[in-house]
């Protein structure tokens, strides 16, 4: 049996007939390098960086290309570097899942150190700052998903901490984008050095996203006397500060059970899953599918690591935009987020098993291939369709990924604008009559409502994914009862008209009425929502 912090130079041939690739290069001098010359900080130490980006710098680790590896900044959940990056040395095993149920196995030792940054540690409040200050840092990288961005709440406007940031001083900070826009004035103070600030989350525009929310923090400093005007021009000058886009696309599900086993089983014995008390799940290894994207805007005023590599797609910010728009908003994401909602409602635990059901099958490709391919414009460097072809028939079918839908609808309510948002806005573009062609994303959003009554197609009760406006959103529904006659439209109104949940008010673009005639049969009594479903795809199968 090896360990994650066996050394892997000495007891490489251990390594090797556990099946595990290890790193080539010494993680020591790597720290040690690091300490000297920081080049990449990253937030956000969850599972999709220690597959992904973590693997990415080993990468350029292992052929030299880079010397100084990644300082991970957590400013969600302490317990993460408390008790699985510490313990472990800062590694993590990669553990790619093949669809015939083999394992590639990689120990990633490419951070240099992990951090909690938030102002009830100290330490790494402390730590992150001067880090910020050093010349040689070259690039921040997020994964710190859509509501860790959130500056406003469901009306538009600033959220208390938002408003508390602004009013106080930088050092007292509580979001996210106080915190950083603190480190980045730590910068500015001490020369004022450029850097790129790339946020490789999963949603379209998230340079924008990113820059707005470091912006409106700065920007109020600056009008309370707390900045000076001469750091707002340094955010908002791209040769000093820029804000990459980037597409990202790698299926990283929760650590699960039946992978642990498979790894002890083959002889790697750091096998426990972390259940923290935020909910964040997570282990020694990280299990993730094989096919990955990422594609990042080559804006980086200080110089940047060979990305490209490493598999990165260096380009223009109208290609990455085209790559995002192309996945985000029509051949993945809205995808994955019509079975998060559905395979809740049908009592399904596995995405895998969910294509499988030949209703869902068909609301997924009707989706894809008639709803959002036509609109979509091709990026080039990644062919829509072929994109959309292998998501169906392979990546979503992969037994393989313990991926679930109740992982998959978590934030549901910051998804939506963006995964259904910016379809429906093209279609709007194409002629107010063109929205009334959409069948498959007003049934869509019909379901998300029907999510929200916490009832499952037997009418059993079923705890919903974390979201943020859940609190809000359920009171509207609560009253409904499976097979009633209710009023549908007073209880959706409040939702369908709110444009910060869809981008639109569906009333006023004439969707919402199609969304609450679907929502009338999704309530019709139990079992309603597979029947609906079956008469979908039996209106629609022969179009596919």
């Amino acid at each position: 049996m090896v360990k994650l912090t066996d050394d892997y130079q000495a007891k490489a041939d251990e390594f090797k007939a556990a099946g595990i690739a290890v790193p080539q290069f010494d993680q020591e001098q790597m720290k040690q390098a690091t300490q000297a010359n920081p080049v990449w900080v990253h937030f956000g130490g969850g599972n999709l960086f220690r597959c992904f980006h973590a693997k990415i710098a080993q990468d350029l680790l292992n052929t030299g290309k880079l010397k100084s590896g990644v300082i991970v900044a957590e400013t969600y959940d302490g317990d993460v570097p408390a008790d699985i990056y510490k313990p472990y040395n800062d590694r993590v095993l990669q553990v790619v899942m093949q669809p015939d149920g083999t394992l590639d196995k990689t120990l990633i030792a490419s951070v240099a150190e992990a951090i909690y940054y938030n102002k009830s540690n100290p330490d790494g409040w402390e730590r992150l700052k001067d880090i910020f200050t050093q010349p040689s840092l070259q690039l921040v990288t997020m994964s710190i998903t859509e509501k860790g961005y959130q500056l406003t709440d469901i009306n538009g406007k600033l959220t208390p901490a938002a408003e508390a940031d602004i009013a106080g001083k930088p050092d007292d900070a509580v979001t996210n984008m106080g915190a950083i826009a603190r480190l980045l004035l730590a910068r500015y103070e001490a020369g004022a050095k450029p850097i790129a600030m790339v946020s490789t989350d999963n949603f379209s525009e998230n340079g924008k996203r990113y820059e707005d929310g470091i912006l409106t923090i700065a920007k109020g400093w600056a009008k309370n006397g707390t900045v000076t005007q001469g750091f707002i021009d340094y955010l908002t000058d791209p040769k000093r500060v820029s804000f990459p886009w980037s597409m990202i696309d790698r299926i990283t599900p929760n650590p699960a059970q039946n992978v642990a086993d498979k790894l002890k089983a083959e002889g790697f014995e750091d096998t426990t899953i972390v259940h923290t008390p935020k909910h964040t799940n997570i282990a020694p290894f990280g299990n993730t599918e094989e096919t990955h994207y990422l594609v990042i805007e080559d804006s980086f005023p200080n110089g940047r690591p060979a990305l490209e590599n490493a598999g990165v797609i260096l380009t223009d910010r109208d290609t990455v935009n085209d790559a995002d728009q192309m996945k985000v908003t029509a051949c993945l994401n809205p995808l994955h987020t019509a079975l998060a909602i559905y395979g809740n409602l049908l009592g399904y635990t596995s995405i895998a098993s969910e294509v499988e059901n030949p209703d869902l099958l068909t609301l997924i490709k009707y989706l894809g291939y008639k709803e959002d391919l036509p609109v979509v414009k091709d990026p080039k460097i990644i062919n829509p369709k072929k994109f959309l072809d292998q998501l169906i028939t392979k990546r979503l079918p992969n037994k393989n990924i313990p991926d679930t839908p109740q992982r998959i609808a978590s934030d549901t309510s910051q998804k939506l604008p963006i995964r259904y948002g910016v379809t429906i806005q093209h279609y709007l573009d194409k002629g107010p009559d063109s929205i009334k062609q959409l069948k498959a994303i007003p049934l869509i959003l019909a379901g998300w409502c029907r999510y929200l009554m916490a009832l499952d197609d037997k009418g059993n009760a079923f705890t919903p994914s974390r979201d943020p406006l859940l609190d809000q959103l359920q009171p509207y529904v609560a009253d409904i009862k499976l097979g009633s006659d209710a009023d549908v439209h007073a209880a959706l109104k409040p939702i369908l008209s709110n444009d910060q949940i869809f981008g639109h008010d569906l009333y006023q673009i004439g969707l919402a009425d199609q969304v609450e005639a679907d929502f009338k049969k999704l309530i019709a009594g139990p079992g309603a929502v597979a029947k609906t479903l079956e008469q979908f795809r039996q209106d629609h199968e022969k179009e596919l």
